[in-house]
């Protein structure tokens, strides 16, 4: 048997298993994706290249043409990721489908030629460093063995070229195999690294040495899930991209396992993994552009996804409420599970939960269909900055509603420092948070390294209720120091009325920040002193500012700011920002009231004494707040204790006199409410609801 016949023989079982049958249902179904991935296929075919796949992680929009000789070298404006992302080969695959699709040679010669130019033109030398990264060398392992697979039966793949194959593969798997360290244990580099090992363990044409590549793989692979997945199921790292990267990587390992009969012990944790992914998707199906993410369909993920769950615990019918409703043209061709996919039936019960280890929270509407693109989804983070792909997001909230993002996460745009446009998008005052004295509560030193970490405390989470997080990232600022603090209270069961108190405990004089980033879907105007409107085709919604405590006077602007959705493309919108002074203790409200479009009920609010039942007198608001919120003829009170004040005993009464002739009556002749805890809701019908206690 020749190498060809047997690298297509050993691997007839793995991925899409029947080439003809794939191409048949991509053709007929996924007329879309088959005519992108021609025309990538016939630049590629002309030594054109623009990476705008879905999952190319660092995406460009103009082409780069090679003339004549492709400089697998070349590094346009100064951007080391384009050498990165190009020598990824991810477009080489996309050369295998259109064979696979039209059979027609051109393709297929294509690849043979330029895996052969790169083969002889980049060797693993110091002056190709920049090609022979970890990370570039075990995704290329996986693109190459995947986009091999797609030629079988061409003339263009000769014993020659197969050789060349097998033996540069084989280069690669031991330049992993040599390489292990903590920077591999704890980075997504390391399970790119050893994903790809472990796929030239299982494609190459077996031996002992192939055997050693698996088990090595799996090990590291083993080892890898246990440092950077927190039991949440969230890759550590704080950016949705690369949580879906990692668990695209793993979905493949336990695909090609389960085919091959190899036992994995870690597909547990992969599962969480899933259900990470799945709590980062958005109601639209893309990924939330948190950290350093893109807004990325991640649907064909989670459809793959359901497939493995399928194989080791029996779930795809839960599983597939979250990917697509018919299998899309990367997943047919990744599982080739076509048929038992698209005949079985999705659970709409499925929920998704929130992540508490990693930090990251979630709000949203009641679920009548996971699928249901109106949803509300709120996000709100606050956990470790997740290394170099973190941001300057503490306490952070992302709003999706009604079909679109109404406030924003800034994206990533750029990974270069030099013109100061990677710290505008990591800033903290990129994201929907507050910062104190103009400062930002982390220093970036450079693309990835930042200084004065910001620790997060205080994290609450009442589940599809109530948020809350702290960090003490101006502890050691001058005037003593400020502790901030964030709640996030839905107030209505239909999760489209929202209070959030920021909180800031300091004995100091400090000036304070809030910043909201806007969709630029929509447009944003002020309508009275502290009230501003956000209108779009989708929502009506809008934002109230309410003076807490030690609060003279409120400034706002709208200033005109920028947003990323995919890197290297950025977007202008509108952010408002209010500002204020304080010299102790100060707290700011912010209501936002959610209306879609067409459907506007005007919000009011307002701040309402609160009462000592024991003691008889005003409480400070220092001490203890209440925010009356009406929409639509429904009142809400909520009442937030910033410090304990039941000294030596005490409930408090909201808006009467604290003069309670029957104490269990909580709602008195004199329109007091009377509750006890450190948050209390009370409903349109005056019902105390204790949040936290």
């Amino acid at each position: 048997m020749s190498l060809v016949e047997e690298f297509y023989e050993h691997n007839r079982r793995n991925f899409f298993k029947n080439r003809e049958a794939v191409a048949e249902y991509v053709k007929d179904n996924c007329k879309e994706d088959v005519a992108h991935i021609l025309r990538v296929a016939d630049e590629v075919a002309d030594k054109t290249f623009v990476f705008d796949l879905r999952w190319d992680m660092e995406q460009t929009a103009v082409p780069v043409h090679f003339a004549d000789k492709i400089e697998w070298n070349k590094m346009p404006k100064d951007d080391p990721e384009w050498i990165f992302q190009f020598n990824r080969m991810r477009f080489w695959i996309c050369l295998g489908q259109a064979y696979a699709i039209t059979k027609d040679e051109k393709y297929a010669r294509a690849f043979a030629e330029q895996l052969l130019d790169w083969i002889k033109n980049v060797p693993h030398i110091t002056e190709n460093e920049k090609c022979w990264r970890t990370i570039e060398v075990g995704i290329r392992m996986c693109n190459w063995l995947k986009a091999m697979l797609y030629f079988e039966g061409s003339a263009a793949i000769s014993e020659d070229v197969m050789k060349c194959f097998v033996a540069s593969v084989t280069e690669h798997a031991e330049f992993i195999m040599s390489v292990w360290n903590s920077y591999n244990l704890m980075s997504n580099w390391g399970v790119m690294a050893n994903h790809g090992l472990f796929m030239a363990g299982v494609m190459l044409p077996p031996s002992a040495r192939t055997a050693e590549y698996r088990k090595t793989a799996l090990s590291r692979l083993s080892s890898e899930l246990k440092i950077q997945i927190y039991s949440d199921g969230a890759q550590w790292e704080q950016s949705p991209m690369y949580h879906n990267e990692v668990l695209r990587d793993f979905l493949d390992v336990a695909l090609l396992a389960h085919r091959n009969g190899i036992a994995i012990d870690f597909y547990p944790t992969i599962q969480k993994m899933i259900d990470a992914a799945i709590a980062y998707q958005k109601p639209s199906g893309n990924e939330l552009c948190f950290g350093d993410s893109d807004d990325i369909d991640s649907r064909d993920t989670l459809t793959s996804a359901a497939v493995v769950a399928e194989y080791y615990s029996g779930e795809l019918s839960r599983y597939k409420a979250t990917g697509y409703a018919k299998m899309d043209f990367e997943s047919a061709w990744d599982t080739g599970e076509m048929v038992k996919y698209n005949e079985t039936s999705a659970r709409e019960d499925f929920a998704a939960a929130s992540l508490c280890a990693s930090g990251n929270y979630f709000i949203t509407s009641p679920l009548k269909n996971f699928a249901d693109s109106q949803r509300t989804y709120l996000h709100f983070h606050c956990g470790t900055l997740g290394a170099g792909h973190g941001h300057s997001d503490q306490l952070h909230i992302s709003l999706f509603a009604n079909g679109e993002d109404v406030l924003l996460d800034s994206g990533r745009f750029t990974y270069v420092f030099q013109n100061g446009e990677r710290e505008e998008f990591k800033d903290s005052t990129a994201h929907n948070t507050c910062i104190v004295d103009g400062k930002n509560f982390y220093t970036c030193e450079d693309s990835w390294l930042c200084s004065r970490l910001s620790k997060n405390v205080n994290r609450v989470y009442v589940q599809n209720r109530y948020i809350e997080g702290g960090h003490l990232g101006y502890i050691d600022i001058s005037g003593g120091g400020v502790f901030v603090n964030r709640r996030v209270l839905a107030l209505d069961d239909e999760k489209t009325l929202f209070l959030v108190c920021d909180e800031f405990y300091t004995g100091g004089a400090h000036e304070y920040s809030q910043f909201w980033h806007f969709n630029n879907t929509g447009t944003l105007s002020q309508t009275a002193a502290h009230t501003f409107r956000y209108t779009s085709e989708k929502n009506d919604a809008e934002v109230l500012l309410i003076n807490g405590a030690d609060v003279a006077d409120l400034s706002h602007k709208i200033t005109d700011t920028r947003f990323s959705l995919h890197y290297n493309r950025a977007e202008s919108n509108k952010t408002l920002s209010t500002e204020w002074k304080s010299d102790a203790f100060t707290s700011l409200y912010t209501v936002i009231s959610l209306n879609k479009a067409g459907f506007f009920e005007k919000a009011s609010a307002k701040t309402v004494d609160v009462y000592s039942n024991f003691k008889h007198i005003a409480f400070s608001p220092k001490m203890i707040e209440a925010i009356e919120v009406e929409r639509g003829g429904k009142k809400y009170t909520a009442v937030i204790a910033h410090t304990e004040y039941a000294s030596p005993t005490d409930t408090f009464c909201v808006g009467g006199e604290g003069l309670h002739s029957d104490p269990t009556d909580f709602q008195t002749s004199k329109g007091g409410l009377t509750g006890f805890g450190e948050v209390v809701l009370f409903d349109p019908t005056n019902t105390p609801h204790r949040i936290k206690e």
